[in-house]
């Protein structure tokens, strides 16, 4: 029996797809929960408080402020439910905001934020591109540079990726990029990720031939997608990212049966 298509396609559903198909069915289509996870929800704190930051007046952009901003964010992030999922005890919470703490201290390191010149903070993009294809993306930072040209910025609170892996880490700000050359009529100049943790900067400029390259990557991915849909054939794909998968249980590289992930997910939701 068919299943039924994903509303649309993001950068972490793209990856997940070229990661494994299986995982992306039980995240995108059957939408299976996954639980919290302390690095990702690390990761919500400090982007929110960085957010918070560059909402305030270029003078006032200072480290001191920065530690005010993470405190605000964290009075907001305690009654989240993926943070009260993570059930850490007081010493564990004092370790968690530490950890915080340090990435937002290294953003300083990166850049001066008084010079930065934001138009959009965690800026939701959505544009069609084709029939029944969606792209959505939220932007964590786009900004004008000095030429008033569009700049994308993109922030990372885990490990900076080896050399090999830089391509791969550099096609979600490509893919951003398109979404905002579609919505605005302007391809930025420039797309960044910021690793917080080394501190260190990777960066590209975006090409009439980059942006060919990401649109026939999309569309040979959805293809790929909607021929796996009709057929429900979803495979997995084994490999070093199998020892953080969520759905090891119904993996059947692991003795699982995908067939028991919707109905058991049926089973335990809510009416």
């Amino acid at each position: 029996m068919p299943l039924k298509l994903p509303s649309s396609l993001s950068p972490s559903k793209v990856s997940s797809f070229k990661d494994c198909a299986l995982a992306f069915r039980f995240s995108a289509i059957d939408r299976l929960p996954e639980p919290a996870s302390e690095a990702a929800t690390r990761g919500t704190l400090v982007h929110r408080a960085l957010e918070m930051l560059l909402c305030a007046a270029p003078s006032e952009r200072t480290e001191e402020h920065a530690r005010l901003c993470l405190d605000q964010a964290f009075s907001e992030l305690r009654t989240d439910d993926d943070y009260l999922a993570l059930e850490l005890d007081t010493d564990q919470q004092d370790e968690f905001i530490a950890d915080a703490a340090d990435l937002v201290s290294r953003y300083f390191e990166l850049e001066d934020p008084s010079s930065v010149q934001p138009i959009g903070l965690e800026l939701r993009l959505e544009v069609e591109v084709a029939d029944h294809l969606t792209l959505r993306g939220i932007i964590d930072r786009l900004e004008l540079d000095e030429r008033g040209q569009l700049v994308v910025t993109d922030y990372k609170t885990g490990k900076v990726p080896g050399r090999q892996f830089e391509q791969a880490r550099l096609g979600g700000v490509h893919f951003y990029s398109y979404l905002c050359e579609r919505f605005f009529g302007q391809r930025p100049a420039r797309v960044q990720l910021l690793y917080l943790s080394a501190p260190e900067a990777i960066i590209t400029e975006p090409t009439a031939q980059s942006t060919r390259g990401l649109e026939r990557r999309l569309e040979a991915i959805w293809s790929a997608i909607e021929r796996a849909c009709e057929r429900d054939d979803f495979r997995p794909s084994p490999s070093r990212l199998c020892d953080y998968c969520n759905f090891r249980q119904y993996c059947p590289a692991f003795g699982g049966d995908p067939a028991l992930a919707g109905t058991e997910h049926l089973e335990t939701t809510p009416a």
